[in-house]
C-alpha cells in the first residue's frame, strides 16, 4: 500500500501514541483524568509565566481599583452620618469623587496591562506550535486531521489567551475583592455578615457542581469546531472533485451535520455557563431580602444604626461585581483548562532530531566539482506496517543498490512501492528488519541530516501556494541564479517561465492551480535537481508528462544517474526500460530483479505487466541504460 494513500483510520508506527485524555488509573490511586486536569492547569501558569510582570502590574492596578469600590460605602456611611448632625460633607463628597475617578483611571490602567499581556501569551503559544508542529512525526501528523490542527492554533490558543489572563486576573481580583467586602461587613454587623455568608457559600457550593460540567461541555465543544475545520479542509482540498462528481450537496450536508454537533456541544457549554453565571446573581439578590428582613428588624430594635445599615446594603449591592467577576473567572478558567489540555496534546508529542548540531547545509554553489557521489541503500528484512493491529504493507522486503545508476520499482498498485520512499525519508520508522544508506543504519541518521542527501519527488507533485522562485528554491535558498536557470533548462521550464507575466515571481495559487500537472511536475522535479542530492527519488514523476517532455527528461534523469542514485517508481514500464536494474515488488516482498530484458526472459509478473503494456522484447533497446 502506499504512503499517499494509508488505510482508513489512525496510521502508525512504531507503537500507538496515548492519547492523554482517556480516563483509566494512574498511580496512587487517581484517575487520569484527575491528573490531567492538574497538569492542565500548571501548563496554563506555565503559559502565564513568561508576563507575569505585566500581570501582577495589572492585576495591582485592577485591585487597587476594587479598593477604592471597598471604600467608598465607608465614605457614604460617614456622609449620612455628618447630615445627621447638620456636620460638612464637601470632604465626603471630594473623597467620593477621587474614589470613583481614581479607582477608573486606575481599573482602565491594569485592563490595558493584562490585555497586553493577554495578546502576548497568545503569540507564545502560537510560536511554539509553529515551531513544533512541521517537526513532528509525520505517524504523529497522519492521527491528527489538518483542520483539527488548525483549529488549536488558531481558536484554542484564543480561549487560552482569556484563560491565561484575564480569567485568571477576574478570579484573583475577585477573590480579593469578595473577601474584603466580607470582612468589612463582618466589622459593620457580625450578624448580618454570617446571614450573607450562609447564602454565599451555599450559592458557592452548587455553582462548584457545575463547573466541572463546564469544561466538559467545552471540551467538546472545542473538538467539534475541530472535526467541522477538518471538514472545510476536505471539502476544499478537494472542491473540483466534489464539483465534478456533483457532490456539493452531499458534502454540504456532511458539513452541516458537524456545524450542527458543534452547535449543540456549544449549547451544552452556554447552558451550564448561563447556571455559573445565573448563581453570581442569586446570591446577591438572596442576601438583599436577608439582610433587608433581619437588618431592618435590628434597625427597628435599635441594636443596628441606619448609617450602618445603609453601609451593608451598599456593600452588598458592590458584592455583585466580585461574584460575577469571581464566577465568569472561573468558569473562563474551566474553558482555558479544555484549550490548554488540546494544545499539549500537540506539544508534548516527541518531535524529529532538528539541525541544530548539524554543519551547515551543502549548497549548489559548491559546484558539480564536489559531488559526493550516489549513495548505497540496503533494505534487509523489512517489515513495516502503518496501524499496529494492520496486515504489514512491506513483509520481509529486502535488495541491496550500489551508487550511482537508474534503479526502477515497479509492481501492482497497492505493493508498497512508495512506502519505500517514504521509510528512507524516515517519515515512518520500521516495526523490523534493518535500511541502511551508505553502511549506516537509517535510525543512526538525524532526519535532517539525511534528508540532505536525499531529492524527493512526491507521487502528485505538490506546489505551495506562493511564486514559482518560492517552490524552486524551497530545499536549496542559497542556489545562485546561475544554477537556477541550469536547473529549468534541464527540466523544460524555460519556455513556461518567459511565457509568465512576471516570470519567477509569478503567483502560482493554492496548491499551484495556476500550473498544469505537468508543470507542476517539472517544478517538484526542479526542486529536487536543485538540491543536488546524493539519492533522488521519483514516484511516477513523468506520469503528468506528454510523451516529448517525458522522453527528454528520462535522457536528463539518465544523465543524472551517472553521478547519482536515483531510485524511480514507475507504473509506465516504457519509461524504465533503461534502468539499470528493475525491482518487482509484489505482496511487499521484492520477488524479482534484474534488466528490462532479463526480467522479460525469465517471465513471471515482470513479463505479464509488460505484456499488458505491449511492451515486448523488441522495446529492450529503446533506451540506454541509464548509469553505465
Amino acid at each position: 500500500m502506499k504512503a499517499s494513500t494509508t488505510p482508513a483510520g489512525t496510521p502508525q508506527a512504531g507503537g500507538t501514541q496515548p492519547d492523554a485524555t482517556q480516563p483509566g488509573a494512574t498511580k496512587g490511586g487517581a484517575t487520569k483524568g484527575d491528573a490531567t486536569k492538574a497538569g492542565a492547569t500548571r501548563s496554563l501558569l506555565d503559559h502565564a509565566r513568561p508576563h507575569r510582570k505585566a500581570l501582577i502590574a495589572g492585576a495591582a492596578l485592577s485591585a487597587l481599583g476594587g479598593v477604592s469600590g471597598l471604600a467608598q460605602p465607608l465614605v457614604a456611611k460617614s456622609f449620612v452620618e455628618a447630615l445627621a448632625v447638620d456636620g460638612s460633607v464637601t470632604r465626603q463628597v471630594l473623597l467620593l469623587a477621587l474614589l470613583i475617578v481614581g479607582g477608573a483611571l486606575t481599573s482602565a490602567f491594569g485592563m490595558y496591562a493584562v490585555e497586553r499581556a493577554a495578546e502576548s501569551v497568545v503569540l507564545g503559544a502560537r510560536r511554539r506550535l509553529i515551531a513544533r508542529l512541521p517537526r513532528l512525526r509525520v505517524a504523529d501528523l497522519d492521527r491528527r486531521p489538518p483542520g483539527d490542527l488548525i483549529s488549536r492554533v488558531t481558536a484554542d490558543t484564543t480561549l487560552l489567551r482569556e484563560a491565561a489572563t484575564n480569567n485568571l486576573v477576574d478570579t484573583l481580583i475577585g477573590s480579593v475583592t469578595l473577601i474584603g467586602m466580607l470582612v468589612l461587613m463582618a466589622w459593620l454587623d457580625v450578624v448580618l455578615f454570617l446571614a450573607v455568608l450562609g447564602v454565599v457559600v451555599a450559592i458557592g457550593g452548587c455553582t462548584a457542581l457545575v463547573m466541572p460540567r463546564i469544561a466538559r461541555a467545552s471540551k467538546e465543544a472545542q473538538e467539534a469546531l475541530g472535526e467541522l475545520g477538518s471538514g472545510l479542509e476536505r471539502l476544499l482540498g478537494a472542491i473540483r472533485t466534489v464539483k465534478a462528481s456533483g457532490a456539493e450537496q452531499r458534502e454540504s450536508a456532511v458539513l452541516d451535520g458537524s456545524a450542527r454537533d458543534a452547535w449543540r456541544a456549544g449549547l451544552r457549554a452556554a447552558r451550564w455557563g448561563a447556571v455559573a453565571g445565573t448563581s453570581s446573581g442569586l446570591v446577591v439578590q438572596l442576601a438583599f431580602l436577608t439582610v433587608l428582613g433581619l437588618g431592618g428588624a435590628r434597625v427597628a430594635n435599635g441594636s443596628m444604626s441606619v448609617a450602618s445599615l445603609i453601609g451593608f446594603l451598599l456593600y452588598l449591592f458592590y458584592l455583585v461585581g466580585p461574584v460575577a467577576q469571581l464566577a465568569s473567572g472561573i468558569s473562563g478558567l474551566q474553558v482555558g483548562t479544555a484549550a490548554v489540555r488540546r494544545i499539549h496534546e500537540v506539544l508534548e508529542l516527541t518531535p524529529e532530531e532538528g539541525e541544530a548540531e548539524l554543519p551547515a547545509a551543502r549548497t549548489a554553489r559548491e559546484g558539480d566539482t564536489t559531488h559526493e557521489g550516489g549513495a548505497g541503500i540496503v533494505f534487509r528484512d523489512v517489515v513495516f506496517r502503518y496501524r499496529e493491529d494492520g496486515r504489514p504493507v512491506l513483509d520481509g522486503a529486502g535488495f541491496e543498490i550500489g551508487p550511482g545508476g537508474l534503479t526502477a520499482v515497479v509492481g501492482p498498485s497497492g505493493t508498497g512501492k512508495s512506502t519505500l520512499f517514504a521509510l528512507l525519508e524516515r517519515f515512518y520508522d520500521i516495526d523490523s528488519g534493518s535500511i541502511s544508506v551508505d553502511g549506516r543504519d537509517l535510525r543512526d541518521w538525524n532526519p535532517a541530516e539525511l534528508r540532505r542527501t536525499i531529492g524527493y519527488v512526491e507521487q502528485d507533485a505538490p506546489v505551495l501556494a506562493g511564486t514559482l522562485r518560492d517552490n524552486l528554491m524551497l530545499a536549496a535558498p542559497g542556489a545562485s541564479p546561475d544554477e537556477l536557470r541550469h536547473v529549468m533548462e534541464q527540466v523544460r521550464l524555460t519556455a513556461l517561465v518567459d511565457g509568465l507575466p512576471e516570470g519567477l515571481d509569478t503567483e502560482v495559487g493554492h496548491r499551484g492551480t495556476a500550473l498544469s500537472g505537468g508543470q507542476r511536475q517539472r517544478v517538484a522535479i526542479a526542486r529536487a535537481l536543485l538540491r543536488r542530492p546524493r539519492l533522488l527519488l521519483l514516484d511516477e514523476a513523468t506520469s503528468q508528462l506528454d510523451a516529448l517532455n517525458e522522453s527528454e527528461l528520462r535522457e536528463v534523469i539518465a544523465g543524472i544517474a551517472r553521478t547519482t542514485t536515483v531510485l524511480v517508481i514507475a507504473h509506465r514500464l516504457s519509461t524504465v526500460t533503461g534502468a539499470r536494474r528493475i525491482l518487482v515488488l509484489e505482496d511487499g516482498r521484492v520477488r524479482a530483479s534484474g534488466t528490462h530484458a532479463e526480467l522479460l526472459r525469465e517471465g513471471g509478473l515482470y513479463a505479464r505487466l509488460a505484456a499488458t503494456q505491449t511492451l515486448g522484447a523488441d522495446r529492450q533497446e529503446s533506451a540506454p541504460v541509464a548509469g553505465d
